[in-house]
């Protein structure tokens, strides 16, 4: 039996836009590693994000520099249980030039599950890199443009990718 897709979620530029995009985003302080971060984050995402999930048989995990931070902070805010956490800092420095230095504690931590990963810093060469790494099979980047934030369209893209992928 295949074990459920991963549902990966960054926080800056996904869930918190670098600027308020509508009346939906609130503003909160969250703290991060001893520091407070000014943030604007959205209600609704929390209970989208756990319905997505719900609806794909997916798992969601954090995928983002605020690792345990975002449980704390994040998560309480919007309505998300506690989340299991990739901790992306380990694998910093292990990533080929150009790519994201989120991507060896990724791929080391999907375990050739199929996932979708939403976050405002992927392109191209981060895609070839984990196309090409063993650990990684069947995987969907949904680039978050990170002024706007996650959208509508987002959320649909990764319930067809998850439900095609099943």
């Amino acid at each position: 039996m295949e074990e459920r897709p991963l549902i990966l979620v960054d926080v800056d530029g996904v869930l918190n836009p670098f600027r308020r995009p509508g009346t939906a985003w609130q503003s909160h302080t969250c703290t991060a590693a001893g520091v407070a971060f000014a943030l604007w984050l959205n209600p609704d995402h929390g209970p989208r994000l756990l319905a997505l999930a719900r609806e794909t048989g997916a798992d969601l995990v954090w995928a983002t520099t605020w690792e345990h931070d975002a449980n704390a902070g994040i998560g309480p805010i919007i309505g998300l249980p506690e989340l299991p956490v990739i901790e992306v800092h380990k694998g910093r420095g292990l990533e080929d030039p150009g790519c994201c230095w989120k991507i060896p504690s990724v791929a080391e931590y999907v375990n050739r599950r199929p996932f979708v990963w939403f976050d405002d810093g992927l392109g191209r060469i981060d895609r070839l890199w984990l196309e090409a790494h063993p650990n990684v099979d069947r995987f969907r980047l949904l680039h978050i443009g990170g002024n706007r934030g996650i959208r509508d369209a987002h959320f649909r893209q990764a319930r067809d990718w998850l439900t095609s992928a099943a």
